[in-house]
């Protein structure tokens, strides 16, 4: 009898691919720190400006900061916050799930540089009291230095400064003022922001500006204050 010959073996089906994990869903791993300074070029549908950031000014602010741009966390921010004259305030994530596990990734504060004010163009966290520093963040529209909005007084402590395009950021939509809910930004995201407030001005890219001769970066209260809700 004829030996019956063995069929071929069957080859291992390829290994599934792991899906890619979103750096912005684990606060904890962004712990890149800072060069000295460096700049943020925004880019919003109502023009773009550019941030110069001073690490010493407030070294742990810069750092979140700029660990937020490297990953792209900006993309399609709303400034849901605009008091002209006052401030303007942005951060609060699109996407619930991401806005969920930043809500609480405080930093602690940082001592105020002699010299360094809540002047107009700053920019500056926005808080919820002592070391609870996260995501949100606020433009200077005025010298919010004295008088009933003194941000200095209130321990506000600017980590940057609007070097160009500050007509840009005195141009956002202004008309809903504080309208837009904070809570509802947060468990909605987009969503409400889009269906209840469809004219706010929005982030569509920031990006770190390489410095000169370096390679092009990769994408990544009378007056109330500033806080976070």
């Amino acid at each position: 009898m004829l030996a019956q010959t063995p069929p071929p073996a069957k080859s291992a089906a390829p290994a599934a691919k792991a899906p890619a994990v979103n750096p912005l869903l684990h606060p904890e791993s962004l712990k890149a720190t800072a060069p000295a300074s460096f700049e943020v070029k925004f880019s919003t549908t109502k023009g773009d400006f550019t941030v110069a950031v001073h690490r010493d000014w407030s070294p742990n602010g810069a750092d979140r900061f700029y660990n937020l741009v490297k990953n792209h966390y900006f993309t399609n921010v709303a400034f849901f916050r605009n008091l002209p004259g006052f401030i303007v305030q942005f951060g609060m994530s699109p996407d619930p799930k991401i806005g969920a596990v930043w809500q609480n990734a405080n930093i602690r504060d940082d001592p105020a540089k002699p010299g360094v004010h809540n002047t107009k163009g700053t920019v500056v966290f926005a808080t919820a009291g002592p070391n609870t520093r996260t995501n949100q963040f606020f433009v200077n529209l005025g010298d919010n230095t004295s008088g009933p909005g003194n941000l200095d007084a209130q321990g506000f402590t600017p980590f940057g400064e609007v070097t160009d395009g500050m007509a840009v950021v005195t141009s956002l939509y202004s008309a809903y003022g504080e309208r837009p809910d904070q809570g509802k930004i947060l468990n909605e995201g987009a969503a409400y922001l889009d269906k209840n407030f469809p004219n706010l001005d929005k982030i569509k890219s920031a990006t770190i500006v390489p410095a000169a001769g370096a390679a092009p970066a990769t994408k990544s209260a009378p007056a109330p204050s500033p806080a976070k809700k």
